[in-house]
């Protein structure tokens, strides 16, 4: 049995990931972490998630929630998630990371704390998301230099980063295919007088607005010809099903940084 620890245990993307923990065949919830002071520290992880009584408490120290876990899965900011991952690193728990945002410094630094514990980061855990990943890689090689690539991303209006980790690795999944810098070539605004598009360039915009889940579409645009691969989210289930599958899956593996193109096979 695989005991999951699971931050941000009260918030929304918490409570799925608690409830499809439950749900799961061969693990159970071992810890429930919040912040220091949290309003719901003590209450029951499961009723506080809506999937009945467990028997964990939500503690405001992570330490306490991972005394009896094997992995953590974090799904908070990436500030609080390097701190968290310090503490897995020096209490030799295994990490799985949903959270984005991160710089290039950030990634740098989980580089380090991956020497000592086996680490899935991914800035989207959906299959689904990661199946369309392997299709734009693909496409582009296909396609080539004679597409304009765009990509337009839309999520709720509580999001905090823009883009979106995931619109910004389908740019980056695309550039490798072309050859190309994603940091580069990426065009986040234009206004005005801005000048034609270049050929190298790849488009990055950001819808923000009421509860959309998120979605994203990347446009492979020659002359007239269009290809889109889109993705939309539902519900937030399927990021927490990802998660877990992720955690089964990091019970085997030795101390590196994995994502879940690794997780799912799909190298």
């Amino acid at each position: 049995m695989i005991k999951i620890a699971v931050t941000g245990a009260a918030g929304r993307m918490g409570g799925r990931i608690i409830t499809a923990v439950k749900d799961a065949e061969g693990l159970e919830l071992g810890g429930a972490a919040e912040r220091p002071g949290h309003p719901m520290a003590g209450q029951d992880a499961g009723l506080a998630a809506g999937c009945g009584d467990l028997g964990v408490a939500i503690v405001d120290d992570l330490e306490k929630a991972l005394a009896n876990a094997d992995v953590l899965i974090d799904f908070t900011f990436p500030e609080v998630t390097l701190t968290n991952a310090a503490v897995c690193a020096r209490m030799g728990k295994k990490m799985v990371i949903g959270s984005t945002g991160f710089t290039p410094e950030q990634k740098a630094q989980f580089q380090k704390i991956a020497a000592d514990i086996p680490v899935v980061l991914a800035p989207n855990m959906s299959v689904g998301v990661n199946a369309c990943f392997k299709l734009l890689k693909e496409t582009a090689k296909i396609l080539g230099d004679g597409f304009d690539v765009e990509i337009v991303e839309l999520h709720h209006n509580k999001k905090k980063d823009s883009p979106s980790g995931t619109a910004v690795r389908m740019g980056e999944v695309v550039a490798e295919a072309l050859g190309r810098d994603y940091n580069e070539v990426a065009n986040y605004h234009r206004e005005g007088m801005c000048g034609e598009r270049s050929k190298e360039e790849i488009g990055m915009q950001t819808v923000r607005g009421g509860d959309i889940v998120g979605e994203h579409t990347v446009y492979f645009i020659g002359m007239g010809e269009r290809i889109e691969i889109s993705h939309r989210a539902m519900s937030r289930d399927m990021f927490a099903r990802g998660a877990v599958r992720a955690a089964e899956w990091l019970d085997s593996q030795q101390a590196g940084i994995y994502d879940m193109q690794d997780v799912l096979g799909l190298r």
